[in-house]
């Protein structure tokens, strides 16, 4: 990442990362996520918050520097058990923990669901039910840190998801038409007001995949870098290729996505608190209890549900 032929625009030392040198380039980031903390008020110091940690970058960063902001946080894990791989990174998590003094959750498919995200998955798919890996993946562990985080006391879930991120996930929802789903997103995501769910809140959302990378290389965080084995071929990693490959042409293409999200979907969620027509095709969705389990779903049975439901026929 280091460019010796260029110099940091705050002074002489090589550039690191977004035309600047190491320091310079720390302190930038760090304040974006505080601005991104104040402009979108996701917590305060004086509530008690989640970190959800995977053993990724962008987790690990993020609740490193809520921790070095003085924020009152902690780390919880979900342990899909993939292997090797989640266990390697549920060792970096503790890790991490360890090093920087920070209280750890850990929670596990195998303890909730009895399996673990490969058994769920060829299980659904002998039931004939088509969820992708990344599918069963998403819902099950929104379910368990939801809970947990409840069980716990915890104001908020922090999960670290990034400009990149967020850019990949509204053109999805843009290509399907779903303007229902696209107001979900956001630096504060879920039901909003509906106590059944603890807000989940994105520090990173302003932070670019490469600054969070840069970021958490700078720190030598002991994290994985590559991708989840179950990922390769995913419906998303599609968007993600796509957006990357527009980025090296049209920078910065990531930016404009969310700013103009930002000044036009994300101001919708105000229409839909006061429950009000946003035109004549849209009406706000109320949120149901499912049938099953008594969670928040928009449907009679929640995903999660469908997907256990399929493990016991």
């Amino acid at each position: 990442m280091k460019d010796k032929k260029k110099h940091c625009l705050k002074c002489e030392k090589p550039i690191y990362c977004s035309n600047l040198c190491h320091h310079h380039f720390m302190n930038y980031f760090e304040r974006k996520i505080i601005r991104t903390i104040l402009k979108f008020n996701l917590f305060s110091k004086k509530d008690r918050v989640a970190v959800a940690v995977s053993g990724g970058k962008d987790s690990t960063v993020c609740l490193y520097v809520l921790k070095k902001l003085g924020y009152n946080v902690e780390a919880i894990t979900v342990d899909v058990l993939i292997g090797n791989y989640t266990k390697k990174n549920l060792d970096n998590i503790r890790k991490v923990c360890k090093k920087y003094n920070i209280n750890l959750h850990e929670v596990s498919f195998k303890d909730d669901f009895g399996k673990s995200l490969p058994q769920i998955e060829s299980a659904v798919h002998k039931k004939g039910i088509g969820y992708s890996s990344c599918t069963i993946c998403g819902v099950l562990r929104r379910y368990l840190l939801n809970k947990y985080a409840k069980k716990l006391g915890f104001d908020c879930i922090c999960t670290g998801h990034n400009l990149d991120d967020e850019a990949q996930a509204f053109v999805m929802n843009i290509f399907r038409n779903d303007l229902q789903l696209a107001k979900r997103q956001g630096p504060i995501t879920g039901a909003g007001a509906n106590k059944s769910f603890v807000n989940r809140v994105k520090p990173l959302y302003l932070c670019t995949e490469k600054e969070t990378t840069a970021y958490s290389r700078m720190m030598k965080f002991p994290v994985n870098y590559g991708d989840c084995p179950c990922r390769e071929g995913a419906y998303r990693k599609e968007y993600a290729d796509m957006l990357d490959k527009f980025e090296k042409k049209f920078s910065p293409t990531k930016y404009n996505i969310i700013s103009f999200f930002l000044r036009t979907i994300y101001n919708m969620k105000d229409e839909t608190v006061r429950k009000e027509k946003i035109n004549d095709e849209i009406e706000v969705k109320e949120i149901n209890a499912c049938q099953y389990c008594g969670e928040p779903c928009s449907k009679e049975v929640c995903k999660r549900c469908e997907i256990l439901i399929a493990l016991k026929k």
